[in-house]
């Protein structure tokens, strides 16, 4: 089959989407490459909505194959398995620009799988996967208002680089991508190491103004091979009878949000809830659901007003005031070090763990960082919203939250070499009500400066909200939004740095984007946000502590030369084994020589490295061992200098005078002092005690 191929310049490389050839039978299917990479993806949309559900079923599979690689997953079963956490998030990411951009209230199946069958090192495949799913969704029947474009953004000095290669990549003060539709930029996801709120805005800008290039390519080539959109059947409860409950129900609607507390909120809801339900039950006895969406609707009406022309948030605030903040440290007596911080109603507990370098994480995947030292994990059980449910293994949101706060933080992390440790950080949202991924950062940067990590400095994060009249124009941008205002706003904007400037962003939109004003508006409102947060913070804690938790391994580090790596070893590991058994440490060691030696008994790290140095000695004549007696024999004593390395003291040189028997002298097991006096060329090796011992015996 001939299909058709379309191409356009971005960046300084060619962007071209192939369709019509491969995969004829899913609803759009596009082939997406730059350079070597290739992205394949392909949008479904199921012909009928699914039962029961009041929100979009739509479902993103970002799949790494390690064939894109040239490998062979590891493992048993030789097969790829559960998605790693880099697809998971890449599936967030194409997922979070086009949620928007479907109907309200259409409630089809749609399901969107990009399979990365090549990768080139120069090229994020997750890039190409947004692209492709919106060139996808462009050609299918399904009823997407987009297409959107995305492209990675870097800045190396000053420059900003649209798509950075590899090497840029790791050169780069930002990591930034952006989605967004040619009128409004969607999403934003970003880490970077302190770039001002200026710099960052003209990133995000600079991003847009090539996704209109996308998005004009995507929409020339929907025009010539897309579809015809399928007809969409969006369910209203009748009118009639809508506009009774909502009559009926106002007044009692305004009572239950009149007031600022949570609680009482959600008991005067579901007070209303009953009573509108009980009203209509005789002449409407099947409307509980069609009533339970107006009341969301009104509900949802009349919070709005009040925080855009009335400027009442639903706790009362201002829309610039954050809510009470409290934190403390050290409230786990063995842990490595620990952190609470509360703001509102969201509390978030972070313990640290800080373990040698081996313990960090290896990273299986098509991507090509194989390893990280520094590990974030976040939980949210369900007793924190007050609920019970299954508990399982985290979910795509709790990875995406961990991942934010880890991108946060590791810009401030210190240098392995300063600070030669794996850290684990997990946080565990023990109360929610909004921004617990931003409290979760709050909490770690506490966590981590007890334990004594040499933080370069505190980190804290803010949760922006947006409330936008589509009839008026008028916005409210909210600082520190709670969960009422997440549920029922348009932005969810999340902004975490230091006091000089961002370290993570990330942007979620509802409508259909957001504009530079709004964009400007946030960055400010939420720097003012950042700065009150981490002065509250250093009330409890203004600097990392100067020692570690007596619990927490110390780290010696030093390096020998790689070529006596294998005599540390030993044969089968037996040298190593031998040392980390009469000492009770952990020993890791580098390639490039460097060696690692943790144990929380200074003393016993200063014996292995003791144990170490001497192995590492050049045998020399004229240089002075303490030797291991290892063999008697009637001419003199066999004596271990290191493993595999014995000499022997003749008995005429184990003392400064007669010696009838060797055993008199020295036994097996005896650590003497001894000089080496003669190397032969057999390689045998002569040693003596003379000189080294008092010159009488006592």
């Amino acid at each position: 089959m001939q299909g058709k191929v379309y191409s356009m310049e971005l960046a300084g490389k060619t962007l071209t989407i192939e369709t019509g050839k491969y995969c004829e039978q899913a609803g759009g299917s596009a082939f997406v490459r730059v350079g070597d990479a290739v992205v394949m993806v392909n949008a479904t949309v199921a012909k009928a909505p699914r039962d029961g559900v009041d929100f979009l079923p739509l479902s993103i599979e970002f799949e790494e194959k390690m064939y894109a690689v040239g490998k062979i997953p590891g493992g048993y079963i030789k097969r790829e398995g559960r998605p790693s956490e880099k697809a998971i998030l890449s599936s967030r990411l194409i997922d979070r620009p086009l949620r928007p951009l479907f109907p309200k209230g259409f409630y089809n199946d749609i399901q969107v799988i990009a399979t990365v069958l090549s990768c080139d090192p120069d090229v994020q495949p997750e890039i190409l996967g947004m692209v492709g799913a919106s060139a996808a969704l462009a050609l299918s029947d399904a009823p997407f208002m987009g297409p959107i474009g995305a492209v990675a953004v870097g800045m190396v000095g000053d420059e900003y680089i649209i798509n950075p290669d590899q090497q840029q990549r790791a050169e780069s003060r930002l990591n930034l991508t952006v989605a967004g539709t040619k009128d409004a930029v969607m999403m934003v996801e970003a880490g970077a190491n302190e770039l001002t709120e200026k710099e960052m805005l003209d990133a995000i800008l600079l991003a847009h103004e090539e996704i209109k290039k996308i998005v004009a390519f995507i929409e020339s080539i929907a025009a010539e091979c897309g579809k015809p959109k399928m007809e969409v059947n969006i369910y209203k409860p009748d009118e009639e009878f809508t506009e009774k409950v909502r009559e009926y129900s106002r007044e009692k609607v305004e009572w239950q949000l009149d007031t600022f507390e949570r609680k009482v909120r959600e008991e005067r809801s579901e007070q209303v809830k009953a009573e509108v339900i009980e009203h209509f039950a005789e002449e409407y006895p099947d409307s509980a659901s069609d009533i339970d969406m107006i009341l969301y609707n009104l509900t949802k009406e009349i919070v709005r007003d009040k925080i855009i022309n009335r400027k009442i948030r639903p706790d009362g605030r201002a829309q610039d005031e954050i809510r009470p903040i409290w934190s403390e440290v050290g409230i786990l007596p063995r842990v490595h070090g620990s952190g609470v911080f509360t703001r509102g109603q969201t509390q978030v507990m972070t313990i640290a763990t800080l373990a040698p370098l081996s313990e960090g994480q290896d990273l299986d995947g098509i991507d090509e960082v194989t390893f990280k030292r520094y590990m974030h994990q976040y939980n949210m059980p369900p007793y924190s919203v007050g609920e019970v449910r299954r508990v399982g293994s985290p979910g795509r949101r709790e990875i995406g939250h961990g991942a934010l706060a880890e991108r946060a933080l590791v810009p401030m992390l210190p240098d392995e070499s300063e600070f030669p440790y794996a850290m684990r950080l997990v946080s565990e949202v023990v109360s929610s009500n909004g921004s617990t991924s931003q409290a979760s950062i709050c909490a770690s940067t506490l966590a981590l400066m007890d334990a004594g990590v040499p933080l370069k400095k505190p980190v804290a994060g803010v949760a922006m909200g947006l409330i936008k009249d589509d009839s008026t124009g008028n916005i409210a941008v909210l600082t520190d939004i709670q969960g009422l205002e997440d549920f029922l706003g348009d932005m969810d904007f999340k902004v975490a740095g230091t006091k000089e400037g961002i370290t993570a962003i990330q942007m979620d939109i509802k409508i259909k984007g957001i504009n530079e004003e709004i964009l400007t508006r946030a960055l400010e409102q939420a720097r003012r946000g950042r700065l009150f947060i981490l002065d509250k913070m250093a009330e409890t804690i203004a600097a990392p502590r100067e020692e570690m938790s007596p619990y927490a391994p110390r780290i010696m580090q030093f390096s020998i030369h790689p070529d006596k790596i294998r005599e540390v070893i030993g044969s089968g590991g037996k040298t190593i084994n031998g040392i980390i058994a009469a000492t009770g440490v952990k020993i890791d060691l580098e390639d490039d020589g460097r060696v690692f030696i943790a144990s929380p008994d200074a003393e016993a790290a200063a014996a292995a490295k003791r144990m170490i140095d001497d192995i590492c000695r050049d045998i020399e004549v004229g240089g002075v061992f303490l030797g291991k007696v290892v063999n008697i024999l009637p001419i003199g004593a066999q004596v271990e200098l290191k493993p595999g390395k014995k000499g022997l003291v003749h008995i005429s040189r184990l003392a400064n005078y007669r010696v009838e028997k060797v055993e008199d002298e020295v036994q097996i097991g005896d650590e003497i002092l001894v000089r080496v006096i003669a190397i032969k060329p057999d390689g045998k090796i002569d040693l003596t005690r003379k000189e080294l011992l008092p010159d009488a015996k006592k």
